[in-house]
This record gives structure tokens, sequence and C-alpha cells, in this order.
């Protein structure tokens, strides 16, 4: 869904990667610096400093230098697979800080925001095994990485990340079975 609201404003964040190009950072920098965001959410989240509201606000600029590393790198011509690997890879760890933070604040039910992530990860494996099979994933499912950070994000600002955790639990279950089925289908 974002996805696609992304994709047409696409023109408008090449510009801004046409900017942030000019500090000659790399697309990987850009990809660290979207970590470390993620790192200090989920410090927050777990009440290291800031608190929740914190959290969903640094989760988004952690979401905005996802965007960000991708579109220096269309600008620059350095769009590459050992990039896109390592932006996987940071974005699963991404994942994995702010949900841990999130467990160490002790929001909500440890087993639930183990299953949030557990099937937020699943999501990106079944698209990452799907498209090695030649099945094209992005954008079915209705729960995808941008529409997963929106929501906890979302709810952690306004004071309710716990309802956010089990949204994105919802959300991702839902994408995940879309993609096996989608998959199956493709491959049947």
């Amino acid at each position: 869904m974002l996805n696609r609201i992304r994709e047409a404003l696409t023109p408008l964040v090449d510009r801004v990667g046409s900017i942030l190009a000019k500090t000659g950072i790399t697309p990987t920098g850009w990809s660290v610096i979207g970590l470390l965001f993620a790192a200090l959410s989920g410090s927050a989240y777990a009440g290291l400093w800031g608190g929740v509201v914190w959290g969903g606000v640094l989760l988004l600029v952690s979401g905005f230098f996802d965007i960000v590393d991708g579109s220096v790198a269309r600008v620059t011509d350095s769009v590459s697979q050992r990039g896109a690997f390592i932006d996987s890879n940071f974005d699963r760890t991404a994942e994995i800080l702010v949900y841990g933070g999130i467990m160490v604040g002790m929001i909500g039910e440890p087993v639930v925001v183990l299953a949030a992530l557990a099937v937020s990860l699943l999501v990106s494996y079944a698209r990452a095994k799907g498209e090695s099979l030649n099945v094209k994933l992005s954008g079915v499912g209705i729960g995808e990485r941008a529409e997963r950070i929106f929501v906890l994000a979302l709810a952690s600002i306004i004071g309710y990340p716990y309802y956010g955790v089990i949204l994105v639990l919802a959300l991702a279950s839902v994408t995940f079975v879309h993609r096996l089925i989608y998959t199956a289908k493709e491959l049947g």
C-alpha cells in the first residue's frame, strides 16, 4: 500500500536523494544511519531514555533513511546487489532492535511482541525466497515493512505502542499468508 505511494513519490524522493548525495555519504552510509536510528528507537522503547513517543519518532526517522539509501543509490547510479543485500539485512536487524527494545521495555505481553517480530521477519523471508524463485512479491500483502513501521510509529506517538504491536502482528500475519498462497499459485 505505502509502497504504491512511494512509487508515486519517487521523483520527489529522488530530489531529496540528489541533495543528500552531495554530502558524499554513500547509500550504504545512509543505511547505517537508518540502522543507528532504529537502535536509538529500540533503546527509547526499552526505557533507557525518552520513552515510547521518542521510540515512535525515531522509528519514523529510521524509515525515512531506509527510503533515502535507495534514492541516493539511484541518483548516483550506484544501485548494486551488494547494496541491496546490506540494506535488506540492516532492515531485519533494525526490526530486531526495535522489537527487542519493546520487549525489554515490557510494553505488552512478550509473547505477542515476539510473535509480531517473528511474523514480520517471515514476511520478509517469504519475499526473499519467492523472489529467488522468480516470483515478484513487492506490493503483495497489506503489511509490508513501510506499513508496519508507520503503524507502530503512529501508535507509539499517540501513546498506544502495544496496540501498534498487535496491529503489526495482524497485518504481518495476513501478509505472510497472502504471500504464501500467492507464491504457491505462481509456482503452481
